[in-house]
C-alpha cells in the first residue's frame, strides 16, 4: 500500500523553492549601487539585470501551467528547480552585465517552470476547508521572501561581493531538489492539453515590446532606436501585440492560453488585479529605497538590509495569521487594508525623505509596509484561487502568478525609467547637488507605486467573501433487518 504523503511537509519543501525564486526579484535591489561600480556599467543595464528575470519568469507561466497539468505538478518544478540552480551558479560567474542579463533570463524560465505548481500542488493537497493555513504560510513565505531580499543582499556584497547573491542559491537549490523528490507526491492530472504556439508568441512580443520601450525611453530619448522605429512605435506595437493575442484566446476554439472564460469568475478578476497591483509595488518600490539609502544616506548594504530587517520580519509573522482569518472573515477587507497600510508606508517615507534624516526615522514607516504585505498575498491568493473550478485550477495559478510577475516586469521598468528621469531632472534644478537631486527623485518616484496600491485596494471591493461547503455529516448504517 503507498504511503500517504504529509501534505505540510510536501508543502514546506515546495515553499523553500518557492523563497529563492521570489528572493532573487528583489536581492538584486540592494547590490544596484555596487554592480554599476564593479561592472563598470550604467544604472540602465543593471536594472535590466532586474527585468530580464521577470520578464522571463512572467512570459512563459502560462505555458508551463499546462506543463504541470500534462507531465504532473513534481517533475516540472524539479525541472525548472535544476534549471534555476545551474543558472544561478551561471550569474555569478558571470564576468559582464551582458553575460548576466543572459544568464538572468535563463534563470527566469526556471522560475516559471516551478511557480505555478506550488499553487497547484495547493489546490489538490488540502481540501477547502483547510486551504487558508496552506495559503497563510505560501502567502508568508511570499512576503517574507520579496522583502527579505535586500537584508540578506546586503551581507552577502558586502561581505563576499555581488556575486555571491547568486552563489547563494546554489547549496539551497540542491537541498530543496533532495526535499522534493523525498517529499513531494508523484501527482499525475494526465490532462491531454495542445500547446497554443500562437499565443505564447503574441503574448512574449507584447510584453518585449512594452517592457523594452518603458525601460529604455530615457536611454534613446524617446526617439529613435534603430532606422525609421522609434520608442514609441516600439511601445505601440507591444499592445498591438497584446490585444492581438486576446482576440486570438477569444477566438481559438481549440485550447487557449489564457480562457477568458476563468475571469467570469468574480473573485478570480479582482484578485488578478490586485496581484498585478501587489508586484508592481514590492517590486518598484524597491529601486528608489535603495537608491536613497545607500547613495544619499551612506549606509552599506548590509546596513541597509539591517534597516529593511523589520519590515521583513514583521510581513512573515504576520502573513500566517492573516491566511488563517481570511477563512473567517471577508478577506477583502484584509486585502484592502494591506494594500492602504503599504501604501501609506510609502507616503510617509516619501515625506520623511531629506539629504539629512536619520535611516531610523524610517523605521516606523518601514515596519508599516511590512504590516502592510503580511495582509495582502494570503488573503488575496486564497479569495483568487479557492471559487475557481477544478478543471481551471492549472491555468488558473498560471494566470495568477504571471499578472503578479507582469506588475513586477511593469514596476521595475516604469519605476526604473521614472527614477532616472527625475535624477535628470533633479540634477538640474538643483545645480549638481546630487544628495539633494537623488532624494527629490526617489521620493517623487516613490508616489507611482503607493498611487498604483490604492488603485490595487479600489480592485478589491469587488471581491466577494469564499463561502466554504458545510461538511457533510455521516449517514448512519441502514439496520440489518433480524
Amino acid at each position: 500500500m503507498a504511503r500517504q504523503p504529509n501534505p505540510w511537509a510536501a508543502l514546506s519543501a515546495l515553499c523553500l523553492g518557492f523563497f529563492m525564486i521570489l528572493l532573487d526579484t528583489t536581492i538584486v535591489s540592494i547590490a544596484i549601487p555596487a554592480m554599476v561600480r564593479e561592472l563598470g556599467t550604467t544604472l540602465n543595464s543593471v536594472v535590466w539585470v532586474l527585468s530580464v528575470y521577470l520578464l522571463t519568469y512572467a512570459v512563459p507561466m502560462l505555458f508551463t501551467s499546462r506543463l504541470g497539468d500534462r507531465f504532473g505538478p513534481k517533475r516540472v518544478f524539479l525541472a525548472g528547480l535544476t534549471v534555476f540552480t545551474l543558472a544561478s551558479l551561471w550569474c555569478g560567474l558571470s564576468g559582464n552585465v551582458e553575460m548576466l542579463i543572459t544568464a538572468r533570463a535563463v534563470q527566469g524560465l526556471g522560475a516559471a517552470l516551478m511557480t505555478p505548481q506550488t499553487l497547484a500542488f495547493i489546490t489538490h493537497l488540502f481540501p477547502p476547508a483547510k486551504r487558508g493555513p496552506a495559503m497563510g504560510l505560501w502567502g508568508g513565505v511570499a512576503g517574507l521572501a520579496t522583502i527579505t531580499g535586500p537584508l540578506l543582499g546586503g551581507v552577502l556584497v558586502d561581505s563576499l561581493g555581488w556575486e555571491w547573491i547568486f552563489f547563494v542559491n546554489v547549496p539551497v537549490g540542491v537541498v530543496a531538489i533532495v526535499l522534493t523528490a523525498l517529499l513531494v507526491p508523484d501527482w499525475q492530472p494526465r490532462h491531454s492539453h495542445s500547446f497554443d504556439v500562437p499565443g505564447i508568441l503574441l503574448s512574449a512580443a507584447g510584453l518585449f515590446c512594452l517592457v523594452f520601450g518603458i525601460q529604455n525611453g530615457q536611454q534613446y530619448s524617446w526617439g529613435k532606436v534603430f532606422g525609421p522605429v522609434n520608442i514609441f512605435e516600439i511601445i505601440g506595437a507591444g499592445v498591438l501585440f497584446l490585444v492581438a493575442f486576446v482576440v486570438w484566446q477569444r477566438f481559438n476554439t481549440r485550447e487557449p492560453l489564457l480562457p477568458l472564460r476563468v475571469f467570469n469568475n468574480r473573485n478570480f478578476s479582482a484578485g488578478t488585479a490586485t496581484a498585478l497591483a501587489i508586484g508592481f509595488a514590492i517590486t518598484g518600490m524597491f529601486v528608489p529605497l535603495v537608491v536613497y539609502i545607500q547613495d544619499v544616506l551612506g549606509m552599506s548594504p548590509t546596513a541597509a538590509g539591517v534597516l529593511t530587517a523589520p519590515m521583513s520580519l514583521l510581513s512573515g509573522i504576520v502573513a500566517p495569521f492573516i491566511g488563517r482569518l481570511s477563512d473567517r472573515v471577508n478577506a477583502k477587507y484584509l486585502v484592502m487594508f494591506g494594500f492602504v497600510a503599504l501604501a501609506a508606508g510609502l507616503g510617509v517615507i516619501a515625506l520623511q525623505a531629506r539629504p539629512d534624516t536619520s535611516p531610523w526615522a524610517l523605521t516606523p514607516a518601514l515596519l508599516l509596509c511590512g504590516i502592510g504585505t503580511g495582509f495582502v498575498f494570503a488573503p488575496m491568493s486564497n479569495v483568487a484561487m479557492s471559487s475557481v473550478d477544478r478543471t481551471l485550477a492549472g491555468s488558473a495559478s498560471g494566470i495568477f502568478n504571471t499578472a503578479r510577475q507582469v506588475g513586477g516586469v511593469l514596476g521595475a521598468a516604469a519605476i526604473g525609467v521614472l527614477l532616472q528621469a527625475r535624477i535628470s531632472a533633479a540634477m538640474t534644478a538643483e545645480h549638481g547637488n546630487a544628495p539633494l537631486a537623488l532624494t527629490t527623485a526617489a521620493r517623487e518616484t516613490l508616489i507611482l507605486p503607493a498611487a498604483v496600491l490604492l488603485l490595487g485596494a479600489v480592485a478589491a471591493i469587488a471581491m466577494k467573501r469564499v463561502v466554504r461547503p458545510a461538511p457533510v455529516a455521516p449517514q448512519p448504517e441502514p439496520a440489518l433487518p433480524s
